[in-house]
């Protein structure tokens, strides 16, 4: 069976092909400025770049152009899209009714619709993916794998806050927590990973990149995890604050008499590592400056990050009352082990230690970096949200029949 991965943003769409005879990658690629002059299609088959250079006005132009360049009879690799046996589609959220991912059908569509006000910026272009898919592919089983669906297990004293009962009841404020299909393909290949069960465990998931969220996960379940209501909460990300004291909302908006949608815009994409350090919020950049620089800011924009990201570390050992692993996954917890060596400093009587020596020869793959007498496991484990989208929709569909 051919799986079709398909992760829709507003002017962007990642893809993936997969046969799940043996999981393998048939094809992968990158649509960037849809909607936008100078679009622009990058497909990998085997290492070799395919690109096309077109206009796309909108996402059916570019799922079309997708299936065109998997098709094409000298870079493709298929022959029709009769082979493609069902499309995965990620969405963002899926509220409170999901808690796995689902066939897409009518209510699955109106549900999705249902959620936008809680993820205004992720849910439309999701939505405009599929219905693209759809338009194009009629008779292809859709299926949705939801970001939130895997922190659905939350007991109800961590998913809900301490405000008046009403607004959860009748308007959803709650946690939900996002990354969830990362943090699950995490957990799960950390427990293969160690050949322990993964009901024994307790492990905490680190996915760290320009977003970046924490999970407690017990006995591959997920208990706890530092987003929120919306992906805004958490840690110190690229550009979004993470975690603050709400009254400084209202102090933006009666002293500095800033409207909702500028401290909206504030907290989101002004804020973070981005806010601290003033110049970039790439990591590789403020790695940098900090280092080789000596740059203040930079400094106290890596010491922030790390800071907040032992917090929820120690704060998940107390709700699981203890660890048996921390993983690290995401762009910066793959690849960066000056941040992983900076989050996992002064964590020994936690029974956190790392190998310097492992951990800074470390890189993007399956690997333990615990020092020889940690008792907690650090590991790295590189995430791979589209084979856990795939496996999700393979499951499904293979139900059908």
């Amino acid at each position: 069976m051919k799986i079709l991965v398909v992760n829709c943003g507003s002017s962007s769409l990642k893809y993936q092909l997969m046969d799940m005879k043996g999981e393998k990658v048939l094809a992968k690629g990158l649509v960037e400025r849809i909607g936008i002059e100078g679009s622009i299609l990058t497909q990998k088959v085997n290492g070799e770049k395919y690109v096309v250079e077109e206009p796309m006005k909108d996402h059916k132009k570019a799922i079309k152009l997708v299936l065109d360049a998997l098709i094409d009879d000298v870079h493709g690799v298929i022959k029709s899209m009769s082979e493609i046996s069902a499309v995965g589609h990620r969405v963002v959220h899926g509220g409170e009714k999901y808690a796995n991912s689902v066939l897409i059908d009518e209510n699955v569509m109106k549900s999705i619709e249902d959620c936008v006000k809680l993820a205004p910026l992720h849910n439309p272009p999701n939505i405009i993916g599929i219905d693209a898919c759809k338009e194009l592919m009629p008779k292809t089983p859709m299926v949705a794998v939801f970001d939130t669906a895997f922190h659905q297990t939350l007991p109800d004293y961590a998913y809900v806050y301490p405000l008046p009962y009403d607004l959860y009841k009748n308007n959803g404020i709650r946690k939900y927590g996002f990354h969830g299909t990362s943090h699950k393909y995490v957990s799960k290949a950390a427990a293969e990973f160690l050949n322990k069960d993964i009901k024994s465990l307790k492990i905490i998931t680190c996915h760290l990149g320009n977003g970046a969220s924490l999970s407690a996960v017990e006995g591959g379940k997920s208990v706890d995890t530092s987003m929120g209501f919306t992906p805004l909460a958490g840690i110190a990300m690229g550009t979004r604050s993470g975690d603050i004291d709400p009254a400084v909302v209202t102090f933006l908006m009666k002293d500095l008499k800033m409207s909702s949608e500028e401290v909206d815009n504030l907290l989101n994409k002004k804020s973070g590592i981005y806010g601290i350090y003033g110049k970039s919020s790439d990591m590789r950049d403020i790695k940098k400056a900090a280092f080789e620089d000596k740059d203040e800011r930079a400094i106290l924009a890596l010491n922030v990050f790390h800071y907040r990201v032992k917090q929820f570390i120690g704060s998940y050992i107390a709700t699981m009352n203890g660890v048996d692993a921390v993983v690290f996954t995401g762009g910066i917890g793959e690849n960066s082990c000056e941040n992983r060596e900076g989050i996992c400093d002064n964590m020994d009587f936690l029974g956190i230690k790392i190998d310097k020596e492992k951990n800074n020869t470390t890189m993007g793959v399956n690997s333990d970096i615990s020092a020889k007498d940690s008792k907690v496991k650090v590991l790295v484990i590189p995430t791979d949200e589209e084979l856990m989208i795939a496996r999700d929709t393979n499951e499904i569909v293979t139900s059908l029949n």
